[in-house]
C-alpha cells in the first residue's frame, strides 16, 4: 500500500480547498494551509518539516516570491498562479540551484494540454495558408485578476511557434462566474475553423495540479505540466 505523502497548499482560496477535498485520492494529506495573511515568516523549516509537496495558487503579486522561498526550503512544488511568468528565469534558477523539483503551468485541465496540441497541429497546417486569418479569444469568470490569461498567452505563443507568423488577433472578456472557455479560430473568404475548450469548473485544474504533485515528487528541475503528461522533454524550461 502507497504511503500517504504530506502536503502544503501555499493560497487557500477556492483552489486551495478543493485540492484539499480531492488530495486523499491521490495518495496526499494536507498538513499545511498557508493564505494571503501568512505572510514570508510562516516559510519556516518548522513548518515544512516532513512535508513531501507543495501546491502553490495564490495571487501573481505573491506567487515569484512564494515559489523562491519553498525552493529554498528544498520543497518539490507545483504552481498554477499566473501572471507571474516575467520572473519564471529568476524562479527556475533558484530551483535548479537548490536541486529541488517545480511543475509550472498557466492551466492544469488535461482538457486544455490536449488543446493545446491540436492547436499547435492546425496552425502547422495553416501557416502556409495566407488567405486564413487568425484569432484567440477567452473569457473567465470577473474575480480573475489577469487579462489576457496564462493560457491564452501560451496558446498564441505555442501557435507561433508552430510556424504561424502571421498576426493573431486576442481578445478576453471577463463576467459573472464563467470558469473559463478559450477560442482558437481560423478564417478566410471561403470557411472558419473554430477550436473550442470550455471548462465546466476548477475540478480539473484541481486534479492535474495534484497529479503533478504526485510527478514532481523525487525530481529535479524545472517543469511544465505537458511534460508531466506527454513526457515532453523539450518542455522543460
Amino acid at each position: 500500500m502507497q504511503k500517504t505523502q504530506a502536503l502544503a497548499l501555499v493560497g487557500y482560496g477556492k483552489m486551495g480547498k478543493l485540492i484539499e477535498q480531492l488530495a486523499p485520492q491521490y495518495g496526499f494529506n494536507v498538513r499545511l494551509r498557508l493564505d494571503s495573511k501568512s505572510g514570508g515568516d510562516a516559510f519556516t523549516a518548522e513548518n515544512f518539516d516532513a512535508i513531501d509537496a507543495a501546491i502553490e495558487f495564490s495571487t501573481p503579486e505573491a506567487a515569484a516570491a512564494n515559489l523562491k522561498l519553498l525552493a529554498g526550503l528544498k520543497i518539490a512544488t507545483v504552481t498554477g498562479t499566473t501572471g507571474w511568468l516575467e520572473h519564471l528565469d529568476d524562479v527556475s534558477k533558484t530551483f535548479n540551484d537548490s536541486g529541488t523539483g517545480l511543475v509550472w503551468s498557466p492551466n492544469f485541465s488535461v482538457g486544455v494540454a490536449v488543446f493545446q496540441k491540436l492547436v499547435a497541429q492546425a496552425a502547422v497546417l495553416l501557416k502556409d495558408e495566407p488567405e486564413y486569418g487568425a484569432w484567440a479569444w477567452e473569457i473567465h469568470h470577473d474575480a480573475k485578476k489577469d487579462a489576457l490569461s496564462g493560457t491564452i498567452l501560451q496558446l498564441v505563443k505555442t501557435m507561433q511557434d508552430a510556424g504561424f507568423k502571421r498576426h493573431i488577433d486576442v481578445a478576453s472578456n471577463r463576467a459573472g462566474k464563467h470558469p473559463g472557455t478559450h477560442d482558437i479560430g481560423f478564417d478566410s473568404a471561403a470557411d472558419t475553423i473554430t477550436l473550442r475548450h470550455a471548462a465546466r469548473s476548477r475540478e480539473g485544474f484541481a486534479r492535474g495540479a495534484l497529479k503533478s504533485a504526485q510527478w514532481i515528487v523525487g525530481r529535479k528541475g524545472v517543469h511544465t505540466f505537458d511534460e508531466v503528461l506527454f513526457g515532453a522533454a523539450d518542455s522543460a524550461h
